[in-house]
């Protein structure tokens, strides 16, 4: 079903979205075609899903690229960001949406899988931004997909993952900063559950979290989505440093 948008706002403008392959992602990189950008997005493995994406979004008259790249390799994050460049022409929109969510008790938590938290959660969320400033120009847009576990973390085990989000939480407020001169605006969202395959809405944990919400349901990727295109365009062009969630009442 195509989105309801506000007609071309983002036309003539580039956008590259880290994980655009499948759930929040995806459904980031076709509401921003939908409302005019062309768009590019990265994936780790699932190829066939990131394709199916670019067909969708040509089908429907937009102009989209796939890359493969793993967050968590910082050469690969910079190549993403250079690749979109060559191929679209410009880089006015990042959204980095790739993240890992690893989730285990303090005393069986792996090292290994603390180190890849952090550097897909926060470095590779870094380099993209370092290296997608370098061409952004005034109105540039950064926008980060954080989550509402950076403020709560209900249950045992999300430690690790609760502590990137949070990072990312500290970075957006360093980083608007360092590019609020040159016209350039950096947002966090921070969703609560939503519906997507990593974490259905039936599945094993969904009714425990639903009990901890006002709004009696899993969040759909289109709702974060919509969010994010007004973020992206012009009519937020004065919110920038802020940290935005939407998560149903979660944290209420």
């Amino acid at each position: 079903m195509k989105p309801e948008t506000t007609a071309a706002r983002l036309a003539n403008k580039v956008a590259l979205v880290t994980g655009g392959s499948r759930g929040i992602g995806e459904a980031i990189a076709i509401r921003l075609a939908a409302e005019g950008a062309s768009v590019a997005i990265t994936y780790t493995s699932a190829k066939e899903k990131a394709e199916a994406v670019v067909k969708s979004i040509e089908a429907a008259g937009g102009r989209a690229l796939a890359i493969k790249a793993d967050s968590g390799d910082a050469a690969e994050v910079k190549n993403a960001v250079d690749e979109t460049v060559r191929a679209l022409g410009a880089l006015d929109i990042l959204v980095n949406n790739a993240g890992v969510a690893i989730m285990a008790p303090l005393d069986e938590f792996k090292l290994e899988d603390f180190d890849r938290t952090f550097a897909v959660n926060v470095r590779g969320v870094f380099v993209a931004s370092q290296e997608a400033s370098r061409h952004m120009k005034e109105g540039g847009r950064i926008i980060i997909i954080g989550s509402t576990n950076a403020d709560r973390m209900p249950f045992p085990g999300g430690s690790v993952y609760a502590m990137s989000k949070a990072a990312v939480a500290g970075l957006t407020k360093g980083l608007a900063r360092d590019l609020g001169p040159r016209g350039i605006t950096v947002t966090n969202v921070q969703p609560g559950p939503v519906n997507t395959d990593m974490n259905p809405e039936t599945g094993p944990f969904a009714e425990s979290l639903k009990k901890l919400m006002a709004i009696d349901r899993y969040g759909k990727g289109e709702e974060i989505a919509a969010f994010v295109a007004f973020l992206a365009s012009a009519e937020a062009a004065y919110i920038t440093g802020s940290s935005l969630t939407i998560d149903g009442g979660f944290g209420a």
